[in-house]
Order: structure tokens, then sequence, then C-alpha cells
């Protein structure tokens, strides 16, 4: 159920991602707020995580997702009446209303790794990212052939089938089974303070290795629609083709991501992930065609897989069971209130200084968080400290 229900819900946020900034120059007052509208995406998934994760301890992920699910019928609902109305402000309401839906569908991730043992939380988490590589294929070309489904208002039919694929999501999950708050206390004497629990070295690596992952992929994946379509004039079907090309590199490797992290470790695969990041960006520096462009987000994507789900399966093991949805609500907020930062970002730097500027930012970060790995010891070398 989860992965059908992540097939849907990327379906319908990557179409809003291939669309954002190129609706968002439409209907914007300026260009420089073209990306407004998948910034306030970003930000929106940033605010909502801590209350989604707070909702679902009370209520429980099932219904939890269905909340989620409404709210994403809601902000699609509202794009549609702001591109037929012309309403720049109507589309950063709907965006942000997607943002809000999208943090209770971060959590699919988390649901699969608590209906498993620890040792198998990484194959869980893989499995159902891989199921988003239906979405990267189906996305896109919602976004591309629902320009002209309803006359007169660009893009509003994309919309209602995203409106369709979140109604899809939450109805599917309404049926989940898995452990209730009332499974296990959610504040015992086992539940540490957010700040003792936060200074764990494991905890930090996997909360900014994630966050570093995910902050670089917003950062650039706001600006390449812009880049490619409006600065470089490609059409609109080879933007779309990159964006899917990404967005498969981002969830194909999860088919083995959760193996690679059996066989070499968490940390091993996440240093694996940050060089990949920078081997991208060199090869956006190198050129400004389709190609260029290609590799660039096809690297964005496999090295974002490997930070996320290698972020994701430590902090698993980072905090007590107790201290789940807590654990879950830092790192959510931590990863994309970076994302919001990056996501934000992107239009001003893409504006003023153009797409080489945007590649050439992110190399610090992925330069610190590769740094900081490499002096993360593996699993294998933590347990012979131990002994």
């Amino acid at each position: 159920m989860l992965l059908a229900a992540q097939i849907a819900a990327v379906t319908g946020t990557i179409a809003v991602v291939t669309l954002g900034g190129i609706v968002g120059r439409d209907l914007a007052p300026t260009p420089a707020l073209a990306t407004l509208p998948m910034s306030v995406l970003v930000v929106g998934t940033a605010v909502a995580t801590v209350p989604a994760a707070w909702l679902m301890s009370r209520i429980g992920r099932a219904r939890g997702f269905a909340c989620g699910a409404v709210v994403g019928c809601a902000g699609a609902g509202c794009a549609v009446l702001a591109v037929a109305n012309a309403s720049f402000v109507q589309f950063c309401a709907g965006t942000g209303l997607l943002g809000f839906a999208n943090a209770f569908a971060q959590q699919y991730r988390f649901a699969a790794a608590e209906s498993v043992s620890a040792a198998s939380a990484g194959k869980a988490v893989s499995t159902v990212l891989a199921g988003a590589m239906v979405g990267a294929i189906l996305g896109p070309e919602l976004a591309a052939r629902g320009e002209a489904w309803i006359d007169e208002a660009p893009f509003a039919g994309t919309f209602v089938v995203i409106a369709g694929c979140h109604f899809v999501a939450g109805a599917l999950l309404l049926w989940l089974r898995n452990p209730t708050p009332s499974d296990s206390a959610l504040i015992t004497d086992d539940t540490r303070p957010l700040l003792v629990m936060a200074r764990s070295r494991m905890f930090l690596v996997a909360v900014l290795g994630a966050a570093t992952g995910h902050g670089v992929m917003a950062f650039q994946m706001t600006a390449t629609p812009l880049a490619m379509h409006v600065v470089d004039e490609h059409s609109l079907a080879s933007t779309a083709t990159v964006v899917q090309a990404h967005v498969l590199a981002m969830y194909a490797p999860a088919l083995v991501t959760g193996m690679l992290i059996s066989r070499f470790d968490a940390v091993r695969v996440m240093q694996a992930g940050a060089v990949v990041l920078a081997l991208g960006v060199a090869v956006g520096l190198a050129g400004r065609e389709v190609p260029h462009y290609g590799v660039a987000m096809v690297a964005l994507g496999v090295g974002w897989n490997f930070l996320y789900i290698g972020g994701t399966t430590l902090l698993v093991s980072a905090h007590r069971p107790a201290e789940r949805f807590r654990a879950q609500a830092f790192n959510e907020f931590a990863v994309f209130g970076i994302s919001a930062i990056g996501s934000v970002s992107a239009g001003v730097v893409m504006q003023i200084y153009g797409w080489n500027a945007v590649l050439a930012a992110s190399m610090p970060a992925v330069v610190l968080v590769l740094a900081m790995l490499i002096w993360t010891p593996t699993e294998a070398n933590r347990r012979r400290g131990d002994g």
C-alpha cells in the first residue's frame, strides 16, 4: 500500500516541480519571483513537518496520511483556480498547501521502516522509494501533456489530475495497519530530551547528511526548468525529459541502495553520494547543452538517493523506539528547512548570477558533508570500538 501510494503522490509532486517555475513566470509580476511558488512549496513542507509528525503520533499513520491527502486535494484545486484566474498569489497558496501535503507523504518511508525489523529498515525504505520511479515517468508526462486540456487555462487540467493523485494515495492508506501510538508509549522513562538526542554523533550525521543532499537537490532543481527552458531556450519537451531523467535517477538506485547499505554500511553509501553530487556539478559547469543538463541532473538524483536513504537508515538506529515521532519531526524539519532555504535562494541566484553560479554555490555544502562523513566510523568500526 505504501508503494502504491508513493507512486500516486510522486506523480503529482513531480508534475508540480516541473511546472512550478514555468507557470510562476507566466503569473508573476516580475521574473525574479518566478520560482517563488516552488519555494513556497518547499517552505510549506518544512513548516508542516512537525505538525504532521505530531498529528500521526496522536491519530496514527493511516488517518494522518489521509489528512495530508485532503490538504493536497485542496492545494491542487487552489492551483486550478489560480491558473484560471491568472492569480500569482492564489497559485502560491496552492503550492503552499501542496507542500503541506508533501510533509505527510515524506513520512511514508518511516512507516515502511517501522513495519520491519531494524536490520531490514534500509531495504524497506528503498523499496517504497523505488515506487517513485513510476511517478518519475508519469509526472513530467502529465506536466507536458496537460497544458491544453482545459481551454484558456494552461495546465489547469494537470492540476486536476494532481488532485486525483492525492485522493488515490489517501484512499489507499486508510487501509494501512502500521503500529499505532498505543503500541509504544510516546513519553517513557527511556525518552531523552531532544537536545540530548541531537547531540548524538550518529543522529547528527544522519540528519545533516540527508538535509544537505535534499537542500542541494532543491537548490539546483528549482532553477533547472528556468535555466533550460527560459534562459537557454531548450524546448519544454527537452526540459520535461531532463526532469524525468533526474527523478528516475533519484529513485531507480533505490532498487539496490538497501543492498548496498547492508553490504558496505550507510556511511560508505552516503560518502559515495556526496562524491556523485560533486561530479554532477563539474559536468553542469562544462556546458549548457541538453546532454550537460541531463548528466548533471542524473548525478544530482543519484547523489540525493544515497544521502537520503543512507541518512534515513542511520536515523532509525540513532534513536529509541519511543522517540521515533520526535526524532522524525526534527529530521524532517532540518531536511526541508534547509531545502526551503535552497529553493528560496535559487530563484535569486539564478536571476542575478545565472546557472553556473547555482552550481558553484552548491559545492561548499557538498564538500562539508563529505568531510564530515569521511570522519564518521562505519558500523563495523563502531562495533570494534565498543569492543
